[in-house]
Formats: structure tokens, sequence, C-alpha cells
């Protein structure tokens, strides 16, 4: 151990000299749907964003190559383009959008990190926006003219005769991963109470402020997260009832909800990084690796651990040397049942995992969720060692796990 931090990677860096960096990072503020964000489109969300990381000090916008954006509840179309033209960015940017459910904006910064070291360009802006209160009534076209309504698209196979549905509601694989991995309601209580005293702290402190970028809605300029709860303790946690099974554990206290938002990096190549990177006089992120993998879709909460062991396994790891973890904290359940499973014991769990509190405080903006992440990683770096490992990881609907390792670049490491 050096000082309170893991050493990266045996004292070694991972990430070599010319690897992408991620320089900046900004977000809207988090709301609950249909509460201050309710009547602006996804779109109107990541706009702000793009524009403020395109004013980067050191960044020449006639650098920009590309727009990458994940997006998971939206109408379709290319919501990168759009994004980025609503933002003012030069028109020739053609943008891409990303749709791996739950993990699109996580996935979109993996896949601008890998355009720049393949060097397709010398600088992205990567990341996710939802609007869940705008998202599109979604119908199939009938025979007759007619349109039948469905509340989320199919994520995987539903066979008649098993003995499981093939396609469960997240809340109920949530239940079924909590159960079978023996995580009691009194601890899935405890992590839910955590993560909105820690982004309680976090935004009374300031830890915010730097990331955040105001977003004006019908009620008004919105310039902070909405979702924490000051109220909350372990008596009234107790008191909610099961949400989806009877006599389980998984409850809408210890779950997370549905919130709009929007959020992105700027990735460079290592030229025009050295440029942002020296201007801004702050650490970044070197990106390392990433994986994707599948796992059981009656368990998709477990596709993050199944993603983050692989990926440590590869690079001769395990989760004892990262220093820095963003989990998407969809259901307390599941990402104590992964945390448990990549062995990642209390001690290390406070100190390490969403210090800053998680989705369970600040909602879940589904396609943002995982770039809401890299923000945080890129925000929690400017205190890490160099060389320090940073991990973000998201479990999503289908039975997919995502994660990314970065490694923390101070100005002068």
């Amino acid at each position: 151990m050096r000082g309170p931090f893991p050493e990266s990677g045996a004292g070694r860096r991972l990430a070599p000299d010319g690897a992408p960096l991620v320089v900046a990072g900004r977000r809207t503020p988090l709301a609950r749907a249909g509460t201050l964000l309710a009547d602006v489109p996804a779109h109107r969300l990541l706009a702000p964003v793009l524009e403020a990381l395109a004013a980067a000090p050191g960044l020449d916008p006639a650098r920009l190559a590309d727009v990458v954006v994940g997006n998971a509840a939206g109408g379709g179309g290319n919501l990168a383009r759009l994004a980025a033209l609503d933002a003012g960015l030069p028109e020739r940017l053609p943008g891409i959008t990303v749709d791996r459910q739950c993990g699109s904006g996580l996935d979109a910064v993996v896949l601008a990190c890998r355009l720049a070291q393949a060097g397709a360009g010398e600088a992205f802006l990567a990341g996710g926006a939802e609007s869940i209160s705008t998202a599109p009534v979604r119908g199939r076209r009938l025979p007759g003219g007619g349109v039948d309504f469905y509340r989320r698209a199919q994520h995987a196979p539903t066979r008649d005769g098993e003995a499981e549905p093939g396609d469960p509601d997240m809340g109920f694989a949530a239940e079924t991963v909590a159960r079978e991995a023996g995580v009691a309601r009194d601890r899935q209580d405890a992590f839910a109470l955590r993560s909105h005293r820690l982004a309680l702290a976090a935004a009374s402190s300031g830890a915010f402020d730097g990331e955040l970028v105001p977003v004006r809605g019908g009620g008004g300029c919105v310039r902070a997260d909405n979702g924490p709860r000051a109220r909350f303790d372990a008596r009234l946690l107790a008191r909610f009832p099961a949400a989806f099974a009877a006599g389980g554990t998984v409850t809408a206290g210890n779950s997370c909800f549905d919130a709009d938002g929007a959020a992105a990096v700027l990735v460079a190549a290592r030229g025009t990084a050295v440029d942002c990177h020296g201007a801004s006089g702050r650490a970044s992120l070197a990106f390392v690796g990433a994986t994707t993998v599948g796992v059981d879709p009656r368990r998709l909460g477990l596709g993050a651990a199944a993603a983050a062991g692989s990926l440590l396994s590869d690079l001769g790891l395990d989760i004892q040397d990262v220093a820095a973890i963003e989990f998407n904290e969809a259901f307390a359940g599941q990402v104590l049942a992964c945390t448990d499973r990549l062995g990642l014991g209390p001690t290390q769990l406070e100190a390490v995992l969403n210090t800053d509190g998680g989705a369970l405080a600040l909602g879940h903006a589904y396609g943002a969720s995982g770039a809401v992440s890299v923000v945080r990683l890129l925000a929690r770096a400017q205190s890490l060692p160099d060389g320090a490992l940073c991990l973000a990881l998201i479990s999503s609907a289908g039975g997919l796990g995502t994660a990314a390792l970065f490694e923390a670049r101070t100005p002068h490491g």
C-alpha cells in the first residue's frame, strides 16, 4: 500500500505513455424523472454539456473528430448529431449514437478511447443522455392498423415452459440476485443510507461544483441534483415494503429511482491531450482497457462483476489493486452481490466505492449513468496519486456488464 491507496499494478504503469486521456468531464444535475427537468428533451440536456467541454482550456474545437453518445430510452435517430448541432459545434462533426442500454454511456466513452487509440482522430466528446420524462411511448403496429403500446423493449428471449422468466423486469432480477447471493435486507438498507449520506456531504462540501453544468427547464435554471434525501435513516428505510416479490428484500428505499440527465467527457489522443492537460493543470485519466461480457439475463445485475473480474484477470490484477471505483447503484442488493463476488471487503468498499454517493441517491439516468461514473472518477482522480487505478463498471439489461479501467495521471506525472 502507498498511503491510503493501492499501488498501480505492483508499481508499474499499465497505460502506455501514448494512451488516450480523459482530460475533462461535465454533467448536468440529475433530477428525479417528472420533476425539475421533466420538459427538457435528451438533446437539450446534452447540448450544454458538450458546449462546456468544447470550451476546455487548450482545446481547439477544430481538432474534435466525432461525438459519441449513449442513449437507452430515446426515440431513435442520431442523438449525438442532434445535440452537437444544438450545442453549436462545427457542422462537420458527424456524431454516432450507441445503445447498450444502461451501459450505453460507459460504452460510448470506451468507444471514443479506442477510436483515439486507433488513430481515428485527435479528440472526441463522449458520454450519454437520458430524458426519461420525455421518452416516447412505444408501440407495435397491429395487422388491423391499430397500435399495441408496450412499456419497454424486449432484452432477452422468453420461452414457454421455462421455470423462470427469461426476460425479467429489473426489480425481479435484482431480487433474485440478492436472494441467491445472501445479501440481507438490513445490509441493503445500510448501503442505500450510505449513498444518500455521502451524496449530501459531497454536495455540501462543493465536491460536485466543478462538474455540474446548469440546465434551464420550464421552472427555471437547475443547478443541483435533487435526489439525495436528508430525512432518510435506518428506521425509515426499514419501513419500506418489498417492491417486487412478496417477502422480498428489494424495496423502493434500497433501489435507484429514474432520473433525467446527461454527462460527457473529452477524450484526447496524446498530442492533443498534452495541450488540454497542461492548460488545465488538473489530473486526467489514462485509458488502460475495457471489456463487455454477457451473463444470464435472469441475473443481469451480475454483469458488472463478470466484466470487472475478466478485465482485471486479463491485466494480472485483482480488485485490491484499484484505488477508486464508480459502480452504478441500480439496486443495493445487486451492487453488494457484485462487490462480494469480486472480493471487495467492507474496509476497502468504504474507502474506494462511490465515495460521494451513487445512483441510489442521485438517480439512474439510464444511458447517461455510465458516463456519470467516468465524470466522477475524473473528479476523484484530482486527489489520487499518479498511477492510481480507477474502475468504472455497470450492469445492463439483457444480461450485460461493462467495465473500464483508467490510470490517474497528474499534470507532471
